[in-house]
């Protein structure tokens, strides 16, 4: 009889992660939680950058104007969202850098937790809430 073990999980459930005690905050553990969670959306970026690649790639010779204008403005569109993949895509590598680092969870302001919560709703926050409202109330004083 040939019984199949599960190996124990090593990385966390989301559930678990917030169901933890203040004392396991980043711990390898949940150090690796939120590594899968940056690589897993770092590699669906790539893949859809390369799907748009591939898609402007393709010779859509359209004769009709209108037809060319709707395929253009679709084009742009596509670069538009992609522009905003490849930032995010720099977030992330910073993100991952800064679980190398040991930073990863950790204010850049105040050096005080960030939270599992919004780890979990933002991994690539740098900021904590109150640090990142402020950050914001500055940047609109300034008209940035």
């Amino acid at each position: 009889m040939n019984e199949t073990v599960d190996a124990p999980r090593t990385i966390p459930t989301q559930e678990e992660m917030l169901a933890a005690p203040m004392d396991d905050y980043m711990s390898p553990r949940q150090l690796a939680f939120f590594r899968e969670r940056l690589t897993l959306e770092r590699d669906a970026l790539l893949a859809s950058a390369k799907h748009t690649t591939l898609h402007l790639q393709e010779n859509e010779a359209t004769p009709d104007p209108s037809d060319r204008a709707s395929v253009e403005e679709d084009h742009t569109l596509e670069l538009r969202v992609r522009d905003r993949e490849r930032k995010l895509l720099h977030k992330i590598d910073e993100a991952l850098q800064r679980i190398d680092s040991g930073n990863f969870g950790w204010c850049e302001e105040t050096g005080e937790p960030i939270g599992i919560a919004r780890l979990i709703a933002r991994p690539t926050a740098t900021y904590s809430v109150e640090a990142q409202e402020r950050y914001e109330k500055r940047r609109k004083m300034r008209g940035g």
